[in-house]
């Protein structure tokens, strides 16, 4: 059997922490900025730590070199 690759898109959107955690950046923050609240423009800085669920298929499907 070939060898699985990495999908490219994943490689720019995610990054695994030191413990295996899957980091990424919110969404929302691009555009039309005028019209979402503050509170939510200030929790969506930086990165976040995504779930466990979601972050055990990226891992399997889209990250299985790392």
């Amino acid at each position: 059997m070939p060898k699985m690759k990495t999908k490219s898109s994943a490689k720019k959107r995610f990054r695994l922490t030191g413990k295996g955690k899957v980091r990424f950046n919110s969404a929302g923050l691009s555009h039309m900025l005028r019209r979402r609240s503050q509170k939510m423009k200030r929790t969506n800085r930086g990165t976040q730590i995504m779930s466990d669920a979601d972050a055990k298929i990226v891992k399997k499907y889209y990250l299985p070199n790392s």
